[in-house]
């Protein structure tokens, strides 16, 4: 039967530490719950004392009735000359009010000499006091040996020795830590070997970095190797170049180990969920090449993949997306063939028929679209409308008949913009105006001020991104510029595109794009039935 794998997250703690991190208490206590519902073995909380958030945090979550993880509170062992009894970290680890302690000791001997700046010996009554100390205020403690491979690297007998002490002294778990990441996996498989020659009882742990972008790997190495406690982060965060990103770990070990598994109550089709939901609480962009949970994890772009997954799906993708909360996706590019369009058309319930040569034709339109600077991996909103402009599918719901945009300077030397907009729709001519902040703004409050009338569901459509991209910056100021939209409505979400050397035109063309599909889209729901536009037609 296999062995069930303890989850230790420790993303509010060692993920607060990366680079462009900042989370409040009120974010650690959300995080704290997402991961409690996923399955979660234990949540580290962070250092009580070491600033106010975590103390707030540690306020807070004594009273939350966690289903199923155990908090823990993160510290060092005493201080060289202090009494455990009077150590103000050790108190502080108390009056966190956790069932669960971790601690972090010296395994390796430079530090202990040169930071410390205490005898060998000293040390290992540190370790021994600090954690016989808190056994005996009824905690779990689990001990991380720090630098540990590094450590027994330098001095294998002394770093054992470290480990004994803690064991004797009641730890209930000890984590092996490569807290520089530097080492390799065959180096540290090596080691975790031969600490397990010896004669040790308390269970092992891992803790690895990623500063040789082997985290994970070490991890997973150390797994099959027999330590059945992994620590990590959820996406990889953490300070230099990140911690294990148990993400991967939780996957590899619930769908590709033989002789280890993950427990019951974990989760696993909320992986991509929760991956998402903390790059979100982080506010940073979420990491799309990720494994597993990524958004390219399982996107296919070349024609030829496209084809084989379209007869089985197995040919390019290495599990079932579903099962960790994912999905496959095609991307359009220049390099689709026909099987990737064939594909794309069959997700958006497009009726395509390569009988009539459609699909060739809507590849080689492709193809030269990409080439003017069009890019339709990202923009599925501006697919579909080409598609259907390319085979005679597409009905435009209004017609450009004029358009003036003016940028003016106001009082105080402030600078607004205005669109004027002439719109038919069917044989109804709209003549309106709207001013913004820049003048992109002010075409989108002027189009959608002269549809919004005649389409009601306009009115839940919101701009979520715009980016622009300089395709030729050779040419200054004449560049030929694409202008990505990423809309949304309470339905999702899509990507369009427009290319031009005017930077208004191409807004203007993925503005229209957006709508145009935004439009498609209500009108296979049934919506926008109730309009100006049909009123109209009656003759009211």
């Amino acid at each position: 039967m296999p062995l069930e794998l303890s989850l230790y997250d420790t993303t509010l703690r060692d993920g607060s530490q990366s680079e462009g991190i900042s989370l409040s208490s009120l974010d650690k206590i959300k995080i704290a719950k997402r991961l409690d519902e996923f399955g979660m073995d234990y949540i580290e909380g962070g250092w009580p004392g070491s600033n106010p958030k975590d103390m707030e945090f540690f306020a807070c979550a004594k009273d939350i009735d966690w289903r199923q993880a155990k908090i823990a509170a993160f510290g060092s062992t005493r201080r060289v000359k202090a009494k455990v009894e009077e150590d103000t970290n050790i108190r502080l680890l108390l009056e966190a009010q956790t069932p669960v302690v971790t601690i972090f000791g010296k395994t390796w001997d430079l530090h202990v000499t040169e930071g410390l700046r205490a005898t060998l010996e000293q040390n290992l009554d540190i370790i021994r006091d600090s954690i016989a100390y808190l056994k005996e205020h009824g905690k779990e403690v689990i001990y991380d040996a720090e630098h540990f491979f590094d450590g027994y690297s330098a001095n294998a007998q002394y770093a054992l020795e470290t480990l004994y002490v803690a064991q004797e002294a009641g730890a209930d778990c000890i984590v092996l830590c490569d807290t520089n990441g530097g080492t390799l996996t065959s180096r540290l498989s090596h080691i975790i070997r031969e600490v397990l020659k010896n004669s040790f009882h308390v269970p092992f742990g891992i803790h690895a970095h990623n500063d040789s972008d082997l985290a994970v790997a070490n991890s997973i190495a150390a797994i099959e190797l027999g330590l059945m406690h992994v620590q990590g982060t959820v996406n990889g965060y953490g300070e230099r170049c990140g911690n294990a990103n148990l993400c991967p770990i939780i996957a590899n070990a619930a769908l590709k180990m033989d002789d280890v598994t993950v427990r019951p109550k974990v989760t696993l089709a909320e992986l991509t969920n929760l991956s998402r939901y903390v790059s979100e609480m982080a506010n940073l962009p979420h990491r799309e090449e990720m494994a597993y949970v990524g958004k390219s994890a399982f996107a296919h772009k070349g024609g030829i993949h496209v084809s084989a997954i379209r007869r089985n799906r197995r040919t390019y993708e290495h599990i079932d997306p579903a099962l960790v909360g994912n999905h496959q996706r095609v991307l359009i590019s220049d390099q689709s063939g026909q099987s990737s369009v064939l594909q794309k058309a069959e997700e958006m319930g497009l009726d395509i028929s390569s009988e009539k040569g459609e699909v060739v034709k809507i590849v080689d339109h492709l193809k030269t679209l990409e080439h003017l600077g069009y890019q339709f991996e990202g923009a599925d909103g501006s697919f579909e409308v080409m598609v259907k402009k390319t085979i005679g599918q597409y009905k435009p719901f209004f017609s450009l008949e004029g358009a003036k945009v003016i940028v003016d300077k106001r009082e105080h030397d402030s600078i607004y913009s205005e669109a004027v907009l002439k719109i038919k729709v069917g044989d109804v001519m709209e003549h309106t105006a709207a001013d913004g902040h820049g003048p992109v703004e002010a075409l989108d409050k002027a189009l959608r001020k002269a549809l919004e009338q005649f389409y009601p569901s306009l009115k839940k459509l919101r701009l979520v991104d715009y980016k622009v991209r300089v395709l030729n910056s050779e040419e200054g100021t004449t560049a030929k510029v694409r202008v990505y939209i990423e809309s949304a409505d309470e339905d999702g979400t899509w990507g369009t595109v427009g290319v031009s050397d005017n930077i208004i035109e191409a807004s203007w063309q993925a503005l229209v794009d957006s709508i145009s599909y935004k439009l498609m889209k209500d009108n296979k729901n049934g919506e926008n039935k109730s309009s100006r536009l049909d009123n109209h037609a009656q003759g009211l």
